[in-house]
């Protein structure tokens, strides 16, 4: 294998790789030796014609895209060994040359790494982030706590109110013809939670249990049913249950069942408490990230378009398995929102865009500073994530490897760079102007 590089504009390269003839003749006997059981040759038995009878039968070059999937992943790692270039984008591969005794050659077209020439990043000015804790927040989160330890109060003795949790019986027809997915039992339906089609809940306020109600509606231009978009439905009803949520009396009784704590006081204390932690590390996480763009704002480098796109694929990659995680597919979402892969990948490029030039600037500014990671930080890094796993560090260290830890190096010396910039930031109050 022997290559070529030639740089191109906007951080781009081509590669021009060649494997010598030999080599490809023998991917070639390997694609046959692959194939030659599912190809038939009057007078052989299957898997018996020789290759040179089947290229004959069917052309020579019958093999040559086996075997150029199988030459390809291999010149191309060895080209990247021997290649001094950062890339950071997946090969555009094209075939230039592919014929019988000749050297094999294709072309891979990719990104490189921008250089990167730093602005200003110490002593940006960025927004103030308000850390105080209101009496509205504290009691918002004892208010959930409450919600945690309610319980459910059969009501039997009045119809049915906003707020109230049903159990309801409903079966949906469009010009008299019932429609798939519109009937349920015993649903649990809150009453007021906008759950199901607009007007739909509030026709169902002052029914009582046992009592036949017909619900008229019209589902929405922008339903996801094709079939029901637009159209008007009526849904035959009965409500078997009323419900009501009992919230526990925020006393000290309450505090002592979900607290470590004796009374209310101490429990709202240490409620207050925490949201402070809570906001200040969210104030410092927000500083970093507005100081961490600004100083991107004021670097300059020429981001090749390749390398927005493999990030804005990640990022695709990185989403589908958050939803899917949560029972949604890819394709149930893209059913959903009226997307395409297309559509949000295209949708995506500007926060890829952002992260590469934040992660850019951030591995610049380690270098500019010197950072230094020792093996000491590295142990530390280690006993935290021993610590997180519930392993021994020894054993995260041996999983790890020596290619890991380098990169961990890195991975430290950019959020030590992070912290420079965050540190030394303005934090200033951005008042808005108001019209007069």
């Amino acid at each position: 294998m022997s290559y070529q590089i030639e740089k191109l504009e906007h951080n781009m390269a081509k590669l021009t790789i060649e494997v010598a003839a030999e080599e490809f003749d023998k991917a070639v006997d390997q694609a046959y030796n692959k194939q030659k059981n599912r190809i038939n040759v009057p007078g052989f038995r299957k898997g018996k014609a020789p290759r040179k009878m089947i290229e004959k039968l069917y052309g020579a070059g019958v093999f040559f895209e086996d075997a150029a999937n199988i030459v390809i992943p291999k010149a191309y790692a060895e080209a990247l060994k021997e290649c001094e270039e950062t890339i950071v984008s997946r090969p555009a591969i094209d075939v230039t040359q592919i014929e019988p005794g000749k050297p094999f050659i294709f072309t891979a077209e990719v990104a490189l790494k921008p250089e990167v020439v730093l602005g200003e990043y110490k002593g940006l000015e960025v927004k103030e982030q308000n850390t105080e804790v209101t009496e509205l927040e504290v009691q918002a989160e004892i208010d959930k706590e409450r919600e945690k330890n309610s319980s459910m109060i059969n009501v039997d003795d009045r119809a049915v109110e906003n707020g109230d949790i049903i159990k309801l019986n409903f079966e949906g027809s469009v010009d008299g013809v019932p429609f798939d997915g519109g009937k349920a039992e015993d649903y649990p339906l809150t009453i007021g939670s906008g759950s199901f089609i607009p007007g739909f809940e509030d026709q169902l306020i002052g029914a009582k249990i046992g009592e036949d109600v017909e619900v008229k509606v019209t589902f929405p231009e922008e339903y996801h049913a094709e079939n029901l978009k637009g159209k008007e439905a009526v849904f035959a009803c009965k409500v078997n249950a009323i419900q009501v949520k009992q919230l526990p009396e925020a006393d000290d009784e309450f505090a002592q069942d979900v607290s470590d704590f004796d009374t209310m006081a101490e429990y709202r204390a240490d409620i207050e408490k925490k949201l402070a932690e809570k906001k200040e590390a969210a104030a410092k996480n927000a500083i970093e990230a507005a100081a961490v763009e600004k100083a991107a704002e004021n670097a300059q480098m020429d981001i090749p378009e390749a390398m927005v796109e493999d990030q804005a694929a990640q990022m695709m990659d990185d989403f589908a398995r958050r939803i899917q995680s949560q029972g949604i597919s890819m394709d149930q979402y893209m059913q959903f929102t009226g997307m395409d892969a297309a559509k949000l990948a295209e949708a995506m490029k500007p926060d890829a865009l952002k992260r590469i030039k934040n992660s850019l600037v951030l591995e610049a500014v380690a270098k500019a500073e010197n950072i230094e990671i020792t093996e000491a930080q590295v142990d530390a890094e280690i006993g935290r994530m021993a610590e997180q796993y519930k392993m021994e560090a020894a054993k995260i260290r041996e999983i790890m490897g020596a290619e890991q830890i380098e990169n961990m190096k890195k991975d430290l010396a950019v959020r030590a760079a992070a912290e420079i910039i965050r540190d030394s930031a303005k934090a200033v109050l951005k008042e808005e102007a108001t019209e007069e």
